[in-house]
């Protein structure tokens, strides 16, 4: 239905078949280069992150680690809260001079600085919380992969004399590379759809600077060019999944070889 849809200029009661005009149009939007440059941007650096600290989190909670099963809950805590309610949140915590984080850096004698309002940190910021909030998810994934690893290997490792970083670099992270495809494409995907955090935190500002692509597509939508929106979420899709499928295969094909 969106995919007719988006050849449409359309309301609640009729819509008028108008072709690929509303694709024309939306192409044409003259934000959409750094919409479509942010979301790349934030992507990659959501889900490169949520992949090291995952990684560096499931191996410390598979540790013999005192309070491990508590640490894994606090962890994971950030996955179960509301996206919106994080960040209404982190939106408060980040607030020029008033913010608890400018407020903590001050203690130590680093000046804050307007994070949400400021074009050069606004999108980075936005990355860092959506990070915050996701690394749980990757961390259980980890975990998951690291504790179906076989013992044995690990107990070849001591006998030759290998310590930490060698059970590390030759078992677990070659191992736990099931771990890392999923959390890579999850984390991918996600960040290329993200919109929830973003429109919560910074609206797309300060001007257009950490807009999106969803974000724009939200934009049409609320200025009543329905059809233009849809045809924007058609692209959204044909782009997700122009970058998914090869990066799937490519990952598919790496994980066959280990």
């Amino acid at each position: 239905m969106a995919f007719y849809f988006a050849l449409t200029r359309w309301t609640l009661f009729d819509s008028t078949f108008v072709g690929l005009d509303n694709f024309r149009d939306f192409l044409a939007e003259q934000n959409l280069r750094i919409g479509f440059q942010n979301t790349i941007v934030y992507a990659v650096v959501t889900s490169g992150l949520k992949v090291v600290l995952g990684l560096l989190l499931g191996v410390l909670l598979t540790s013999r680690l005192r309070l491990r099963g508590f640490l894994r809950s606090v962890v994971f805590f950030p996955v179960l809260v509301s996206t919106v309610a994080v960040g209404i949140t982190f939106s408060v915590l980040l607030k020029p001079d008033t913010g608890l984080v400018d407020k903590a850096l001050a203690l130590v004698g680093v000046d804050g600085r307007d994070w949400l309002g400021d074009a050069a940190t606004a999108l980075l910021s936005v990355a860092l919380v959506d990070v915050w909030k996701g690394v749980g998810l990757a961390t259980v994934i980890y975990i998951a992969g690291i504790l179906s690893i076989p013992p044995d290997y690990y107990q070849a490792v001591a006998v030759d004399g290998g310590n930490a970083w060698h059970r590390f670099r030759h078992i677990t992270l070659p191992l736990s590379w099931p771990a890392t495809y999923s959390v890579i494409i999850l984390s991918f995907i996600g960040g290329l759809r993200s919109f929830d955090l973003i429109w919560t935190m910074t609206r797309g500002g300060p001007g257009f600077t950490s807009d999106t692509i969803a974000s724009i597509i939200y934009k049409q939508y609320q200025a009543g060019f329905f059809g233009l929106s849809t045809a924007g979420n058609v692209l959204l899709f044909l782009v997700v999944t122009a970058i998914v499928v090869p990066l799937n295969h490519y990952l598919g094909k790496r994980q066959v070889a280990a």
